[in-house]
C-alpha cells in the first residue's frame, strides 16, 4: 500500500543526479551539488560538503554560468541530503 504524496505540486525525480550549484548570497562561496529531485516548491539535493554550508538562504544555480538559477531557503538536513524551499519573488 502506498502513502499519497502531501506536497502541493509533483516532484520529478532525476535518476542520476542533476549538476548544481549552492552559492551564497553575496557570491564569496559556492559548493558543488546533485539535484536528486524537485518540484515548484523546493528540491532535494546532495552537497558535496554539509559542513562548508554556512548559510540558511543562498542561490541554486542551475547552470555553470549562473543564468538559471532560484533562491532558496534550507529547509531539513538528513545524512547527506538536505531539503529546500524556493523563496518566490516578491514583487
Amino acid at each position: 500500500m502506498s502513502i499519497p504524496e502531501k506536497r502541493k505540486s509533483p516532484r520529478i525525480a532525476f535518476d542520476r543526479g542533476f549538476d548544481a550549484w549552492i552559492m551564497s548570497i553575496d557570491g564569496t562561496w559556492r559548493l558543488s551539488c546533485k539535484m536528486r529531485d524537485a518540484s515548484a516548491e523546493g528540491a532535494r539535493l546532495v552537497p558535496s560538503s554539509i559542513e562548508k554550508l554556512k548559510e540558511k538562504e543562498f542561490f541554486l544555480l542551475l547552470s555553470s554560468t549562473g543564468l538559471a538559477y532560484r533562491r532558496c531557503e534550507l529547509a531539513w538536513i538528513n545524512g547527506d541530503e538536505i531539503g529546500v524551499k524556493f523563496l518566490k519573488v516578491k514583487r
